[in-house]
């Protein structure tokens, strides 16, 4: 695991659109071509997971089948 602070500072954060007004959510950002940082919007200065965009893409093909339930 990453801290926000050993990541280039201009990321572009987002989270969905579909995420409620309660914060209690993820926001991913792209960090190169291939890796993809992801951290707790109510934390943002808190821990960060990379995760390379094919094993990104696979947790959320998982979930979407519910695989993951």
């Amino acid at each position: 695991m990453h801290t926000a602070a050993s990541l280039p500072a201009d990321l572009s954060w987002r989270k969905s659109s579909r995420s409620g007004k309660n914060g209690n959510c993820v926001e991913l950002a792209w960090v190169d071509a291939d890796r993809v940082a992801v951290r707790n919007s109510r934390n943002p200065r808190g821990g960060v997971v990379l995760y390379r965009s094919g094993q990104l893409r696979a947790l959320l093909t998982g979930i979407k089948e519910g695989v993951l339930d």
